[in-house]
């Protein structure tokens, strides 16, 4: 009965997430125990989980060289979890955004990529490759309220587009119909004249006297 009850006992080990590892993201918590368990042997990788806030690994009594092989391998990659690089599904839920303005802000350079990671998906041949972030930019982002300023600067670039493209739809039905249009304040005169068809014929045919 002693036996048993000695077998019973689990081996439990704890290893608290910092605020400045998860940036306040259930995502990024998850992320990181993903992360530790890709690290662990095989027969390991399950018995690490998340429980509020904390790395959780138990295992039997009789584990115990197993379970110290696999608490040593946590412990020292928690020396540098903070600094652990930040992936897509995480920024974006960190900064609250969306997969388009992550794409967009990367085109554009405004948000800045620490180098791209490839992997491969489970159960499958292929590997898919992406960008990630540096866990301080992010940090930066998150408290400086950047990210509304950039939403702001693309409602007022739609709106220039839109309007750009109207007056561009506006000059082609106008020559089209062989009518004339006023320039854009933006427009020299010149440069609109160089839109429509034919102008040194209208010239010499006096229709500009």
């Amino acid at each position: 009965m002693a036996k048993l009850e000695k077998d019973d006992v689990e081996l439990l080990r704890t290893w608290t997430l910092p605020s400045a590892a998860t940036l306040g993201s259930s995502v990024r918590a998850k992320g990181i125990l993903l992360e530790m368990r890709a690290r662990l042997p095989a027969s390991s990788k399950k018995l690490l989980v998340l429980e509020a806030g904390e790395l959780v690994l138990a295992m039997p009594a009789t584990a115990k060289t197993e379970f110290n092989a696999a608490a040593g391998i946590v412990s020292a990659a928690m020396t540098d979890i903070e600094s652990l690089p930040v992936i897509p599904r995480e920024i974006q839920d960190i900064l609250t955004i969306k997969p388009g303005e992550r794409h967009r802000w990367l085109a554009d350079g405004r948000l800045q990529s620490a180098g791209t990671r490839t992997v491969r998906l489970a159960g499958r041949a292929k590997k898919i490759t992406f960008h990630v972030f540096d866990p301080r930019l992010v940090e930066d982002l998150l408290n400086s309220g950047v990210i509304d300023e950039w939403r702001e600067d693309d409602v007022a670039a739609a709106a220039e587009n839109r309007r750009r493209a109207a007056y561009k739809a506006k000059l082609t039905r106008s020559l089209r119909k062989g009518q004339s249009i006023a320039v854009s304040p933006t427009e020299q005169p010149n440069e609109a004249a160089a839109k429509l068809d034919d102008w040194e014929a209208f010239g010499r045919d006096g229709l500009l006297r």
